[in-house]
């Protein structure tokens, strides 16, 4: 019975931990909003246990700041939070693709990597208006996932998967809803090629080649978050995480919890 009821309360906290961070990262709590436990447990009908587990996970991924009284709210980020994130992105993929090359790759994840490849090459077409942009954001996305599985280190795709949840870190922050952007359109014909180059350098063993396409690779999301800020149309509803950069318009919402 115990057992039954912990497990309750673990699946309980996982609820939680989703919920709030689709409402952080969608802008419905904006930045230094309250986050109270009892208000939050009331809102997803759950107990304060699981609710304060939740609380203090989304605290340990950086959506949200305690204050020395305990009080949890919804932080913000500057322009610059956000390009350390995806230089850490960068550090950490480029360590695996290392290791990986270096070790020789988990088989089941580099031969996976190669058919998404295969699959990415279709969703992008020959030409930019033939641009399958929903497709290729979902691909992209399992691409990463797996890519972080190939140098076999539990602890190196913890941390990558981390970096993954911070605000337009992930591999597909600025992909969604930005298919009207040429440069971001444009950028997806270089990412592919620099996803082939990576398995390329995996399967050859060189290390230091893989490990220098991967931060390079990243960086391409700081070309996109250029591009993205200098846009009058930023779509801030259907890009999870830019709310909560620093001068971004909020959403007007009465969902906020106190």
């Amino acid at each position: 019975m115990a057992t039954y009821a912990g497990a309750g309360k673990k699946l309980q906290s996982e609820r939680a931990v989703r919920v709030l961070r689709s409402r952080i990262l969608s802008g419905e709590f904006g930045p230094d909003t309250h986050i109270s436990e009892t208000a939050a447990a009331e809102m997803m009908g759950i107990s304060r246990t699981p609710t304060r587990e939740a609380l203090a996970q989304l605290v340990d991924e950086g959506l949200l700041d305690r204050t020395s009284s305990g009080r949890c709210t919804v932080r913000s980020f500057s322009a610059d939070d956000v390009i350390d994130a995806i230089e850490l992105r960068g550090v950490l993929e480029g360590t695996i693709v290392r290791l990986a090359a270096e070790r020789g790759p988990s088989r089941d994840d580099f031969d996976r990597c190669m058919e998404l490849a295969d699959l990415i090459d279709i969703a992008l077409g020959d030409a930019e208006p033939e641009i399958d942009f929903e497709r290729y954001a979902d691909l992209n996305a399992e691409f990463h996932r797996t890519l972080i599985g190939l140098s076999g280190s539990v602890t190196l795709r913890r941390e990558a998967e981390r970096a993954y949840r911070m605000p337009l870190a992930s591999p597909s922050a600025f992909l969604q809803s930005q298919e009207h952007l040429v440069p971001v359109r444009r950028s997806l014909y270089v990412a592919q090629a620099q996803h082939r180059a990576l398995l390329d350098a995996i399967a050859a063993r060189e290390g230091a080649r893989a490990e220098m396409l991967a931060r390079e690779h990243a960086r391409l999301a700081r070309q996109n978050l250029d591009a993205l800020m200098q846009s009058e149309d930023r779509h801030v509803h259907d890009i999870p995480g830019l709310s909560m950069l620093a001068g971004t318009p909020q959403v007007n919402t009465k969902g906020r919890t106190q």
